[in-house]
């Protein structure tokens, strides 16, 4: 009897089984890893958990249900690597939304690559991301190698070119900075004044403040995260740089958490950004209503550019999942081409958006 018991239910564990595996084949799997901190940061999350739910209710594509798995990633590139290996091998997603931070998007490319699964990338714009050649890597963000030329040419131009800067060993925030420091030095000819990087998860900058305090600058670039740059704009005033120094930050400045944070010490701070709250398209102006009335904040990029990938990721998985044949690695391939045959996509950045060979 006990041999039978034992029988009986390895039957049903594996006919129970068998029957999972036929309701998840006709189903699309989206898996998420960013980084889910701060209040605005979970409210990402509740963008494509909402989006994913109002696809679901008007009946799926192509009358499949997607499937949402979401993790927080922290900012942390272990943990990024690890939702990414997650993801792929156990949740078997057919694409990756991910990561906001650069520092975790970066590793996460060989794992993706390797195990032959597409990600989008929402906020992650290090310009090294998109070059290391992965043809399952895409970006909706604006590249950091661009941000150096609009910044770049405003700064010297209408704010000085005695620049100092300071920058944390976050891959975006390194890049911006450094990305801006070779610009200048070969459109205007002029090295920084003073520049530094700081230590990994400092918080205090007032020692590399004052100095840079006493190079005289015209400009100081803080370029952080979230928390460094709201802690570099706040100590600037404290160790008594001048209001006539200008601040200027990394696009992250257009988070709304910065200003929040960071008061009076955030007034005239420039920065470049994908998407202004202040823009007057229609568009734009319906996306901001829809922002503040359901998750009670003003938007800022990042939301836009979640918004604009999940706009962009429907069709492409319309297209893709109208020729699912139920083996993941040609699903995967599927969703990939129709990622990458995205021209033009016109939403509520500040320019169409299309994906190319081209990192």
């Amino acid at each position: 009897m006990k041999k039978l018991k034992i029988i009986f239910s390895t039957l049903i564990f594996t006919a129970g089984l068998a029957i999972t595996s036929i309701a998840q084949a006709n189903d699309i799997k989206i898996g998420v890893s960013f980084r889910m901190l701060s209040d605005v940061g979970y409210k990402h999350g509740e963008l494509i958990t909402d989006t994913v739910e109002q696809w679901n209710s008007e009946g799926g594509i192509n009358g499949r249900k997607i499937d949402l798995i979401l993790y927080n990633d922290e900012c942390k590139s272990e943990k990024g690597v690890a939702n990414a290996t997650k993801l792929a091998y156990q949740d078997k997603v057919h694409v990756i939304i991910g990561s906001s931070c650069s520092s975790v998007t970066l590793p996460m490319v060989p794992v993706i690559t390797k195990a032959k699964v597409p990600q989008i990338i929402p906020h992650s714009t290090s310009s090294k991301i998109t070059m290391t050649g992965s043809e399952y890597i895409f970006r909706v963000p604006v590249s950091s190698r661009f941000y150096k030329l609009v910044q770049g040419k405003f700064t010297a131009e209408q704010q000085g070119k005695k620049i100092a800067y300071i920058y944390v060993p976050d891959q975006a925030s390194m890049v911006f900075a450094k990305e801006m420091i070779e610009y200048m030095k070969s459109e205007y000819g002029v090295d920084p004044v003073y520049a530094v990087q700081a230590g990994e998860k400092e918080t205090d900058f007032r020692s590399y403040l004052m100095k840079a305090k006493a190079a005289n600058p015209d400009v100081i670039v803080l370029s952080g995260l979230v928390d460094e740059t709201v802690r570099m704009l706040v100590q600037s005033y404290e160790v008594g740089i001048p209001k006539s120094v200008h601040r200027v930050a990394n696009s992250v400045a257009s988070k709304v958490e910065v200003p929040t944070n960071a008061g009076k010490a955030a007034v005239g701070v420039v920065y470049s950004a994908a998407f202004a709250a202040s823009d007057t398209r229609p568009i734009a102006k319906k996306f901001v209503k829809k922002i503040k009335d359901r998750y009670g904040v003003v938007p800022g990029h990042d939301f836009s550019q979640m918004q604009d990938l999940l706009d962009m990721l429907k069709p492409a998985l319309t297209k893709a999942s109208a020729k699912f044949s139920g083996n993941l690695a040609a699903d995967r391939n599927a969703v990939r081409d129709a990622i990458a045959g995205i021209t033009n996509f016109t939403g509520l950045a500040s320019g169409p958006i299309s994906f190319c060979a081209n990192g």
